[in-house]
């Protein structure tokens, strides 16, 4: 599927933020293995940062260290510029969403969202007024007496939500909130979720392993592998513009081929292919090359129909395989050794799986990585 469309050499530049936490340089290792390696990054004042990276990476041990819950062994947490690693979680002032949601199921609705604001000492009147505004704020106005275990998930997540929100913390962490809705659901609340949060302007780090769900949300990523940071960007950046194989990968680009920089410089790229045009010329001259090829880089043709003078590369090869997706249709092709897989509208005629076809790649949809594994 299709993450983001419209990609061009020419990134979007993100709305410009003032730094309210900083990671520097992180450290932390389990029995001896490493888990976390020189993490750094920051997150600005009313900014939404997602965590993304395969399970096993780090994000939730990463997440604990900058709430207080764990140490690291060496490297920082900053808050507005102050170190906060000999603060307690409970003065950090960060609010918390976690998987498990972790309602009171003995309480109600009212009782629930009223707990943090009970234990930091505001009065009734003030309680009874945070808990309405953060109700109201998740579409949930006039939930207070409800019983919890009668919402639907859904509305469970709304609660969970309002009760991190009604603190107004200056930081709020959620730790993969959405996982265990189903897809359709999923989908509505994590749009609601970043709806919510802007109009809060609240400042917050998502953790996720799904990208979708990464950019959905996100003003920027930071994407973790093994530990490290693989890639910090906008949604749209690290997508158009993958940092190397693994990132490409994690984010279902899956068309990935050596190649060498034709001598002479330029945007020419000898593959196995053929001679592609990229959209960059980030890679030095001769150098060897991954390039990408994203799912949406090609139109189709019948082998044997005119293809005029359309710009870019024509491959011959086989369709291997289509399956209907909805909005789209992928399609997998076979050119020479190569296996493509690519994104069709699904109004589009297309022949059947055996049948020859006749590919034309678009330069601005072919980018050159470092060389690496393909």
């Amino acid at each position: 599927m299709t993450l983001l469309s419209g990609c061009s050499h020419e990134i979007c530049v993100p709305k410009m933020f003032t730094s309210l936490l900083q990671v520097s340089h992180i450290h932390k290792s389990f029995d001896g293995a490493p888990l976390l390696r020189d993490v750094s990054f920051d997150v600005a004042h009313r900014e939404i940062v997602c965590l993304l990276g395969p399970s096993g990476c780090g994000k939730t041990t990463l997440l604990n260290i900058i709430s207080g819950l764990e140490q690291a062994e060496n490297g920082q947490v900053l808050v507005e510029g102050q170190d906060v690693s000999g603060v307690p979680v409970h003065r950090r002032g960060f609010g918390f969403m976690f998987q498990d949601l972790a309602l009171f199921p003995h309480k109600n609705v009212r009782d629930n969202v009223a707990f943090g604001l009970r234990m930091a000492g505001l009065d009734l009147q003030a309680i009874d007024a945070r808990v309405s505004e953060a109700l109201e704020l998740v579409g949930l106005a006039g939930f207070e007496p409800r019983d919890v275990n009668q919402l639907s998930g859904g509305e469970q997540q709304r609660v969970a939500l309002a009760r991190s929100l009604a603190p107004r913390p200056r930081l709020l962490m959620l730790d993969e909130p959405l996982t265990s809705l189903d897809r359709a659901l999923r989908e509505r609340l994590m749009n609601e979720l970043r709806d919510i949060l802007t109009r809060v302007g609240q400042t917050a780090i998502y953790v996720t392993h799904d990208q979708q769900e990464a950019f959905a949300l996100a003003d920027r990523v930071v994407i973790l592998n093994a530990g490290r940071v693989a890639q910090v960007g906008t949604p749209q950046e690290v997508y158009c513009a993958p940092a190397d194989a693994f990132v490409a990968r994690f984010l279902g680009l899956t068309n990935l081929i050596r190649g060498w920089r034709s001598e002479g410089g330029g945007r020419e790229v000898k593959t196995a292919l053929g001679t592609l045009a990229v959209a960059d010329s980030t890679c030095g001259e001769g150098d060897e090359v991954t390039v990408l090829i994203r799912p949406d880089a090609a139109t189709l043709d019948l082998r044997d129909r005119d293809v005029g003078d359309s710009e870019g590369l024509k491959v011959d090869g086989t369709l291997v395989e289509r399956s209907f997706r909805g909005g789209h249709t992928r399609i997998v092709i076979r050119a020479e050794r190569t296996i493509l897989e690519f994104e069709m509208d699904s109004a589009a005629a297309l022949p059947p799986a055996g049948s020859p076809v006749r590919l034309s790649l678009r330069p601005e949809a072919i980018t050159c990585l470092p060389a690496g594994e393909e």
